[in-house]
């Protein structure tokens, strides 16, 4: 396996493993850390697509990526404003 599988393998098995947690009810999809998986997840497998280059996967990741920085950013908003309201798995 050359350095772009391996990094596009990477990348999924953290955005699988931030599903399983969700589905296994360990982190909700609200959490903070469920956030961080996606958005690192996501960008590492973006960028793991553009090295193949395989670019309907960089769309996708890179939509992806974008889409879950916003939700960490809503949720670091969220949780300045009300710290004591901390969402359990996060």
């Amino acid at each position: 396996m050359n350095f772009s599988e391996s990094l596009g393998s990477f990348g999924v098995s953290i955005l699988l493993i931030a599903f399983v947690l969700n589905l296994l009810k360990v982190i909700r999809t609200d959490s903070l850390i469920y956030g961080l998986l996606n958005f690192s997840g996501a960008a590492i497998a973006c960028y793991a697509s553009f090295l193949i280059p395989y670019f309907p996967f960089v769309i996708l990741e890179g939509v992806w990526t974008i889409l879950s920085l916003v939700a960490v950013v809503k949720t670091c908003i969220r949780l300045r404003k009300s710290p004591a309201q901390i969402p359990e798995g996060g």
